[in-house]
Order: C-alpha cells, then structure tokens, then sequence
C-alpha cells in the first residue's frame, strides 16, 4: 500500500490534466501514483471538513489520512455516477461521527459553532461583535455541546461547506428531509440555548432585530 503523503513523483505529471471523476477511476485499477495525485489535490479540503466536524486539527489530520486510506482499501467501490467529493466527503464524515462518539461531550469544540453562528442563528454581525471574542468562544463552546453528532455534522456540511441537502442527504446516507430536520432542530437549540443560558445577549439581539424590521 502507498504510503499516505504528498508526494514530488515526476510521474504524477500525466494525472494533473484528468477530472476528479477520471483520477478515481485510475485509483480503481489500483495505480498508487492516482492516489498520490488525490491527496495532492483534496488535502486541504478535507482537512478543512474534518476540523469543522470534530474540532480538533490533530484528529482532523488522522481523519484525512484515514480517509485516503479508506479510499486505497475500497477503491473499486466508486461508482461513476457519483460526485468524487461526495464519495470522498462521505467518509471523512463518518469517520468524524464516529470521532465525536467516542469522546465525552465536555471535549467536543465548539469552532465551527463559533465561525458561523451569525449565520445560523440569523442574527445581525453587529449584534454579536458587541461581545468580545473570548467570550463568544466560550458561550458557543457551551452552546455546542447540545447538538447531537448528525446535527454538527448536517451543519458542517449544509451551512459551513455549502452544499445542497441532497448532497449532504448522500454523504450522511439519509433523505434530504432528514437533513433540514437536523439543521432545523440545531438552530432552534442553539437559539433556545442563548436565550435560557445568555438572556442578557438574547435580549440585545432581539433589540438590534426589531429595529432593523422597523425600518424596512
């Protein structure tokens, strides 16, 4: 088996001009040299996915090796008809949902919760740049640890890498109306949360809401 790092092969060269669906195609023949160029390629992506979902950059780094490694093993599995990134994306998730099962809620990271909850929450950047940094990290950091594993994941996928529903609906092997369930039921927790937890935030949110309304 390859070893699983990037790799400076001058034979890499004949593979930069093919798509992502044709270089998985190669892998499936097993020519290591196309898994060289795939993780050339999709490292940083999903270094980035991995992070968001378990929040943590050492396991984010095993979860992209494990992933290429997954990749190597079943690489006969891949079937054309599909996206490459969703393939790809489907077991980098997976493996992170079974990371964050594994831990104790109390260790989960709240970062991709922190980055985007201005987005989430649909509240105004303003509102929440009142609050020093430190302390939205450490709020979210709570807030997080309400969500289950499939609704960080949902919203990783739906609200942080832009996908549609029915691409997360294929990562995560569930209906496209289960993934707006989950993304549904992390905003209302989240929000429920700020509001029971941080009432004092809540209320300034809400303010700074009515009076944007009032003016339109």
């Amino acid at each position: 088996m390859p070893a699983l790092v990037h790799s400076a092969n001058p034979d890499l060269q004949q593979f930069t001009d093919l798509s992502d669906r044709e270089l998985l195609l190669v892998l499936a023949t097993g020519d290591d040299c196309a898994l060289d160029e795939l993780i050339n390629r999709k490292s940083g992506a999903l270094l980035q996915l991995a992070w968001r979902v378990v929040g943590d950059r050492e396991d984010a780094r095993d979860i992209v090796q494990l992933t290429f490694l997954r990749a190597w093993e079943h690489r006969e599995r891949y079937n054309a008809d599909y996206s490459p990134n969703t393939w790809l994306y489907r077991i980098a998730t997976n493996l992170g949902i079974d990371l964050l099962r594994s831990r104790s809620a109390r260790y989960r990271q709240s970062e991709p919760v922190r980055t985007h909850f201005v987005r989430l929450a649909d509240l105004q950047r303003s509102s929440v740049a009142e609050l020093e940094d430190r302390e939205v990290t450490r709020i979210l950091h709570e807030l997080s640890t309400e969500l289950t594993d499939r609704q960080r994941a949902v919203f990783v996928l739906r609200e942080v890498e832009g996908l549609a529903s029915a691409e997360v609906a294929e990562i995560l092997g569930c209906r496209a109306s289960t993934v707006r369930n989950h993304l549904f039921a992390a905003r209302k927790t989240l929000r429920r949360e700020l509001g029971r937890r941080y009432p004092e935030y809540a209320a300034a949110i809400n303010r700074s809401g009515d009076a944007e309304g009032g003016g339109q």
